[in-house]
């Protein structure tokens, strides 16, 4: 070990003491010894430097820090570090003076992060309004108080029975309304005849699908208010129904479009002029959603307005002045609000409490000011009649051409298919059992593969032709043609069945490129991408030789305002890496040789930074890579690189393989399910029909739960660390191409809960799932009675360049996942600790028992 100073640490038997010290160097502190005595035992050195750098000097990495982290915070004469701390000032000498000078400098308790006092900042705080609505429903009436001991148990199970009664309810009226039109429709006389009854039918299931949960909710709710109740509760069913109808409801086709605002109005929001909304996630609260006019809300962003906490919900307002920007991946808590011209930049998040006053910007977890302007494109004109004009035309194309090919194309595909048509018109006293597997393989194969292959051919060709239309640094006025053409784009080139299939592969490159990206010259590793990569144009994408691309990537290369957009290209350089969930803008200022870190907020202002690493939201420098992550780069050069390549690209040919045929098998079996279904029509009527959509997801959730038991042999996982060419790694990649996205199905239920334990997560009893995701479920522990909000993400892997690592993370009883919340492996959450919203927890760290942290990254807050 290197020395840079002539301070010496050792650990002597009273702590640590001073080994040597230089008349030209300032006296070592009983602070920066304790801290030498706690570094000294974590790396395993026996003595430690004051001015030795922690990465370059001792070798560690940020799981080692983090340790130490930990470790000093149980510590009682010790201020709290944070991982902030240590790669801002990576010496003990600078650690110590930082962190004197912070506790010197100590806000007011109570204040929030940002230093802007503002009342229940906090992620752990209620607001003013909270105790009054103690207790209320939503819509602000009585409401069981939270039931204790047992009788918890007792709710749980109760509210789940009426959750799968109200699913198997709404299924029924869904197979029988479908068995009745197709009846109608088939007798109907010729082609305009069959049309005339598919537009009818068709037109009237998606009024009755739109406005079914509108009425639902005004019946059960009423008017949203703010309002605190528990889960599993009376209040609680009401809001589960409402939010469910939400999500199965059409109109989320429609985001990006004037229907959608009308259609949020129409569920109590209100809602200005000129406000453009592209975001999924659906509000659900939508009385207490105030957005003025001339709004931008991006994509996969969070304005919910609720928040689950320890076990009950909490509702509150979301306010958006006018002209308001709100940028990707971003999470807007309750209790926020943002003044009449305010940003709030992508990869950020507003905690309950927080306000961006009129005309600034603000960007970070917890957001706070910032000089970057995120509204990049000039405006357009773009007026009432423009949008109202796209709403109609949008609506004409629905109803005259989308709706009846869709009823009219099931119904030729069963009256003209023989193996379907014979079934339909109950042909079927003859038909042997190998006679009808027969039909079923070669129905669901040509089902199947044909979606595949046309699918693919027409992904590579129509966007191609219709982007030469669309052209980039040119500024388009909103809901035009030119925008109806880029949607399209971005909607046919963001399939994720193809990214899931040639994703951690050597293939997904030329996939990619046929997409239309720009890789330059290929450093191939056989993980260039992972199977999560969306964009907005695929043609306007650059990323550099020798980069690699972990899960989760956004590149953000349209711009937007309330009435324009443009097109502009977004380039990656070349050496880097870029971890999990990342939103990636056009004009980032990233060069060469980047470590862009898990859940990063990509800078877009500043100079250009090459040969570091970036990490937390706003980021900051730290280390571009460490000694302990380069133990396995003899394996990615020269013929070695060459044999494990082949040696991958072998193995993932066959999991490629595999994932076609499993899916193909549970095609199959769903086909079988509708050929016995039509079978036993006439004798049980309706009720067969009513039950498939049930029956189906019932199927499909064991089936995945089976397959992904059978790759594991039923044995749980064991932490690894590994290259990406161990044949480990390749096996543990295999696991993530088994599908899992009907799990979102049973978000919110008990059911999550069964279905996690199937497949291996050890969870404790009523824990509440409301969106979570776990990559690793045997690496997982979840105790009793925890609550993980929507979009949350417990990931027990990394896998950084060449190097792959995992290990178990464990969240104690009580614990609370914020709503876009991401914890990473080998991390320890004690019981009733809270992660507030859009948090990073780092890996290795350990959060104590009722703490309350929050930022990206992670660290202690006040309550």
């Amino acid at each position: 070990m290197v020395e840079k100073s002539a301070d010496i640490l050792m650990p002597g038997p009273d702590g640590p003491a001073i080994a040597r010290r230089s008349p030209t160097r300032p006296a070592v502190t009983d602070s920066e010894a304790a801290l030498a005595g706690i570094l000294a035992e974590v790396v395993q050195a026996e003595q430690v430097s004051a001015d030795s750098h922690f990465f370059d000097d001792l070798g560690a990495n940020s799981l080692v820090m983090a340790q130490f982290c930990a470790r000093v915070r149980k510590h009682p004469d010790l201020p709290s570090v944070s991982m902030k701390d240590i790669y801002r000032h990576p010496t003990l000498r600078g650690l110590a003076t930082a962190l004197a000078q912070a506790a010197t400098a100590a806000p007011a308790a109570g204040s929030p992060a940002t230093g802007r006092p503002t009342a229940g900042s906090g992620p752990g705080t209620p607001a003013a309004s909270t105790a009054e609505a103690e207790g209320a429903a939503p819509d602000g009436t009585a409401s069981p108080a939270p039931p204790a001991g047992p009788r918890r148990s007792l709710w749980y199970a109760l509210c789940g029975t009426a959750q799968l009664l109200i699913f198997l309810g709404y299924s029924f009226v869904i197979g029988m309304a479908t068995a009745r039109g197709y009846e109608w429709v088939a007798r109907g006389s010729g082609l305009a005849g069959i049309y005339v009854r598919s537009l009818v039918f068709g037109g009237a299931g998606f009024v009755v699908l739109c406005v079914f949960p509108v009425a639902a909710k005004w019946i059960l709710v009423g008017r949203w208010k703010p309002a605190e109740f528990p889960v599993w509760g009376p209040a609680y069913l009401r809001l589960w129904t409402v939010k469910a109808l939400l999500h199965a409801n059409p109109m989320v086709l429609f985001v990006g479009n004037p229907l959608y605002v009308l259609y949020l109005r129409a569920l109590g929001a209100r809602i200005g002029r000129g406000v453009t909304i592209l975001s999924r996630s659906v509000p659900v609260c939508t009385d207490l959603l105030t957005i003025g006019s001339g709004t931008v809300v991006r994509k996969d962003a969070f304005l919910l307005g609720y928040h689950a906490q320890a076990g009950r919900i909490r509702t509150g307002r979301i306010t958006l002045g006018r002209d308001v920007f709100v940028g990707e991946k971003t999470v807007l808590d309750i209790d926020t609000a943002m003044g009449d011209g305010a940003q709030l930049g992508h990869a950020s998040a507003l905690y309950r409490g927080q306000e961006i006053p009129a005309g600034e910007h603000w960007h970070g977890s917890p957001a706070q000011p910032t000089d970057v302007d995120y509204v990049r494109v000039a405006p357009a004109r773009c007026g009432r009649l423009r949008r109202a004009g796209f709403a109609l035309t949008t609506l004409v194309q629905l109803f005259l051409v989308y709706l009846p090919l869709a009823v009219g194309g099931v119904y030729m595909l069963f009256a003209e298919v023989p193996a379907l048509s014979k079934r339909v018109n109950a042909e079927t006293a003859g038909t042997t059992a190998a006679e009808f597997f027969t039909d079923v393989l070669l129905v669901s194969a040509v089902l199947f593969l044909g979606a595949v292959l046309l699918g693919l051919a027409a992904m590579l060709t129509v966007p191609r032709l219709l982007s030469l239309l669309v052209r980039p640094d040119r500024v388009y006025p909103l809901y035009g043609f030119h925008y109806a053409v880029h949607r399209a784009v971005a909607g046919m080139t963001n399939i994720r069945f193809f990214t899931w299939l040639f994703g951690d592969s050597s293939y997904i490159v030329p996939y990619l490129r046929g997409l239309g990206y720009d890789l330059s010259r290929v450093e191939q590793t056989g993980s260039n991408f992972g199977t999560e990569v969306q964009h907005e144009s695929p043609y306007l994408v650059s990323v550099g030789s020798g980069t690699m691309v972990a899960d989760g990537l956004s590149v953000i290369n349209a711009d937007f305002s309330s009435t324009s957009f443009r097109l502009s290209r977004a380039c990656i350089g070349a050496r880097n890496f870029l971890g999990n969930n990342i939103a990636y803008p056009a004009g980032a200022r990233t060069g060469e040789n980047c470590l862009l870190a898990t859940k990063v907020m990509v800078p877009l202002d500043g100079e250009v930074r090459e040969g570091v690493g970036l990490l937390g939201s706003p980021c900051f420098e730290i280390p571009r890579t460490v000694e302990r992550d380069t133990r396995f780069d003899h394996l990615r050069t020269g013929d070695e690189l060459g044999r494990n390549l082949a040696a991958k690209n072998r193995y993932n040919l066959r999991s490629m393989a595999l994932f076609l045929l499993l899916r193909w098998l549970h095609t199959a079996a769903l086909t079988a399910f509708a050929f016995g279904s039509v079978g036993l029509y006439g004798a049980l009527g309706h009720v067969v029909i009513g039950a498939y959509l049930a029956l189906t997801l019932a199927f499909s959730a064991l089936y995945f739960v089976l397959v992904e038991r059978v790759i594991t042999s039923f044995r749980p996982l064991s932490p690894r660390l590994c290259s990406i060419y161990d044949p480990y790694f390749w096996w543990h990649e295999r696991l993530w191409k088994v599908p899992d996205r009907y799990l979102n199905l049973f978000n919110g239920t008990p059911f999550k809960n069964v279905i996690w334990r199937l497949m291996g997560v050890r969870i404790g009893r009523r824990v509440f799932d409301d969106g979570c995701y776990i990559t690793e479920r045997t690496l997982a522990s979840i105790g009793d009675d925890c609550t993980l909000g929507t979009g949350s993400k417990i990931q027990c892997h990394s896998q950084e360049d060449g190097t792959f690592k995992s290990d178990h993370s464990t969240l104690g009883a009580g614990c609370t996942l914020g709503v876009g919340a991401h914890v990473h492996y080998g991390v320890t959450v004690g019981d009733g600790a809270v992660l507030a919203p859009d948090s990073f927890l780092m890996k290795g760290e350990e959060v104590p028992p009722n703490a309350v942290w929050g930022g990206n990254p992670a660290a202690p807050t006040a309550k």
